[in-house]
């Protein structure tokens, strides 16, 4: 099962802050907690939805429709706990336009 950050203390697109390894996220910070990634699970490219507002112009495609994100899904472990019981599965995507990480995804 999984969710989009909603709950007390989540938004949805929420921005992190993401320190980058060779192959994708290595760590991220939600407010002041610090998750380390013990493995990247999958990674992919999503275009904007174009039915959203601004996705596409009246008059023909803009540059918004075809605007991407980079996501990836990693298992990470919130600093100083044991991966075994407390590892956690999240989707994080990158936005090169506007150069921001978001948390996009927690999956139970």
């Amino acid at each position: 099962m999984s969710r989009v950050p909603g709950g007390v203390g989540e938004r949805v697109g929420e921005e992190v802050q993401v320190e980058r390894g060779p192959l994708g996220p290595a760590q991220f910070w939600r407010g002041q907690s610090r998750y380390v990634v013990g493995e990247l699970l999958d990674s992919w490219v999503e275009t904007a939805p174009w039915w959203q507002p601004g996705a596409a112009g009246s008059g023909g495609a803009s540059a918004e429709l075809v605007a991407s994100r980079q996501v990836w899904r990693v298992e990470a472990v919130r600093a100083g706990r044991s991966r075994m019981s407390f590892a956690g599965v999240f989707d994080l995507s990158w936005q090169s336009a506007d150069n921001r990480w978001s948390l996009v995804r927690v999956h139970d």
